[in-house]
C-alpha cells in the first residue's frame, strides 16, 4: 500500500489520492496548480504555506486505497 509522506512530490500526491487536490486548496494550498509542484514536496509546501504536516498528511492518506 503505498503512502503520502513529507518526501512524496506533490505531483505523485495527486495520483496517489484522487481528493488530495480538494485536500490541498481546503489548507490553502493550491500547490497542484503551480508549474512547482512536479518538484515541490508535500513537507516543501507545508513549510511554506504554515500548515500542520501531521494532520495534513493523515487527511491525504485516507482516501488512498
Amino acid at each position: 500500500m503505498a503512502k503520502i509522506t513529507k518526501d512524496t512530490l506533490i505531483a505523485d500526491c495527486l495520483e496517489l489520492n484522487p481528493d488530495a487536490a480538494e485536500i490541498l486548496m481546503e489548507a490553502g494550498m493550491h500547490c497542484f496548480g503551480c508549474a512547482l509542484a512536479h518538484g515541490e514536496t508535500v513537507g516543501e509546501a507545508v513549510s511554506v504555506h504554515g500548515q500542520d504536516l501531521d494532520a495534513l498528511l493523515a487527511k491525504l492518506n485516507e482516501g488512498i486505497n
